[in-house]
């Protein structure tokens, strides 16, 4: 109860303090509206994988809620479901660990720092360690119905995030063990039986010609494409091999597989904050032994999805917080235990440790940042004068969201904009561009525009409006 009530209480400070929604956040909102508008159908149109959207439009729906509120609502709901099955589990791994887990959880960063974002990863999040929960109790217990249970949380975490498939292998790989037996493939398959299943019917509709390609799927499939994923990576090979001297093709390769692997590394630990730091005494590494031992669905988890990581941030080329930050939410039983163990071998530093961590725990949710008033008054000041079918250049779609004109997504970058890559011929430039910008001067000079408006925030930061 603690868990649920202090993660609710963070989650309303963190909204409280947030002036704007993120581009993301935007994005399933304003595919909600149209789906309350228009149909669920639209959804598809607008977005490939739009199911975060239709539970946010369902809810408006049959409940009232705006839908922005609708979305704090259940952002809300599966952070604290998230964050009492983390101590549930934590429970089970180390007994009397509970309070220790409770503020564990809290103040990871990995997890608290997103609790004012509206993101699909709260809701992959929470069915993911549900799936991981049951599999704990399945283990001990077995039975078809557990398994069936799981198997529908993963397909409900993938709604929401599509890697989550990936707890699919990883717990069939917990399970290598028990094949020597006869008995250890009955419980494979019955805990495979409902993918298996859906793998079946998925083939006798696609032979029958009513099947329906979801391009997310596709795209995932393509993205873990070993062909495609040896191809990209050779790419980025040659790129390093190119600036180094002295080094052949198989050195830049070593150099990029380990660079990647570090990178992802060093965000993990940096995610965790002081939380990583018990680690840094060799006597606490046996939690990691005992984590392995007791919680080996968390473990393959963790393995498999830093495999998943690697793989994105080769196709993609890029990575964020919000995307490793799962790998941390597997391991805060281990977090707990180290904490734990470190606090029991230096009683005298478990006050400030304690003290530091409700530091972080506010830090996380918190900011002193100046808001982005400035983008609310930019989008107030579009819809009052500009027209709906004026072709106005957004270079944030945050403000042609708030001034109710849709998420428009163009592809074009504002620098792309102004160093003459525009074609489309835009009455109006909405641009978060600094105003001493050199680049946008000569622009405004050659196209013989001139800012019309300019918003700005305590911070400095500036939007400008642009036309003729």
């Amino acid at each position: 109860m603690a868990a649920f009530l202090g993660s609710v209480l963070l989650s309303v400070l963190a909204f409280s303090s947030a002036t704007i929604v993120s581009r993301d956040a935007a994005l399933y909102l304003e595919v909600a509206r149209q789906v309350v508008e228009l149909g669920p159908t639209s959804a598809f149109r607008a977005f490939n994988w739009p199911w975060f959207s239709l539970l946010l439009a369902a809810t408006s729906s049959v409940v009232g809620l705006p839908l922005e509120a609708a979305a704090y609502f259940w952002c809300t709901l599966f952070a604290a479901g998230t964050s009492v099955l983390l101590v549930l589990v934590t429970r089970r791994f180390a007994p009397g660990s509970a309070w220790w887990a409770c503020l564990v959880v809290l103040s990871v960063p990995a997890f608290n720092q997103f609790r004012g974002d509206i993101i699909r990863e709260h809701g992959s999040w929470f069915f993911s360690l549900v799936a991981l929960l049951l599999a704990l109790r399945w283990w001990e217990r077995g039975g078809w119905w557990r398994a069936a249970a799981i198997q529908s949380s993963i397909a409900l975490a993938a709604l929401f995030r599509l890697e989550a498939v990936i707890l699919a292998p990883a717990l069939a790989l917990c399970m290598l063990g028990d094949l020597q037996t006869r008995q250890g493939w009955k419980r494979l398959l019955q805990l495979n039986a409902l993918p298996l299943a859906s793998i079946a019917a998925m083939g006798l509709a696609w032979l029958s010609g009513a099947y329906l390609s979801q391009p997310r799927i596709v795209d995932f499939l393509a993205m873990v494409d070993p062909r495609v994923i040896w191809l990209q990576f050779e790419s980025m090979a040659d790129q390093v091999a190119a600036v180094l001297v002295n080094h052949g093709k198989a050195d830049a390769r070593q150099i990029l597989f380990f660079g990647l692997s570090l990178t992802l590394l060093v965000k993990f630990l940096a995610l965790s904050g002081p939380l990583c730091l018990p680690l840094l005494d060799r006597t606490n590494w046996q939690a990691v032994g005992e984590f392995w031992r007791k919680l080996r669905p968390f473990a393959w988890t963790w393995i498999l999805y830093l495999c998943v990581l690697l793989v994105f941030f080769v196709q993609q080329r890029f990575i964020n917080s919000r995307y490793i930050s799962f790998l941390n939410l597997l391991v805060v039983p281990l977090l707990t235990m180290a904490l734990m163990m470190f606090c029991r071998k230096h009683a005298r530093w478990a006050r400030f440790v304690v003290l530091l961590l409700l530091l972080v725990m506010v830090d996380n949710v918190v900011s002193l940042k100046p808001g982005k008033t400035h983008y609310r008054e930019a989008a107030a000041w579009v819809a009052a004068n500009t027209r709906a079918d004026d072709l106005v250049y957004y270079e944030d779609p945050r403000i042609a969201y708030y001034a109710g004109r849709g998420y428009p997504v163009t592809g074009v970058t504002g620098e792309q904009v102004v160093t003459g890559q525009d074609a489309q011929g835009y009455r109006y430039y909405v641009f978060t561009h600094k105003p001493d910008s050199q680049s946008l001067g000569l622009w405004l000079a050659s196209r013989q525009q001139h800012v019309i408006r300019r918003f700005e925030n305590r911070g400095g930061d500036t939007i400008l409006v642009i036309g003729q």
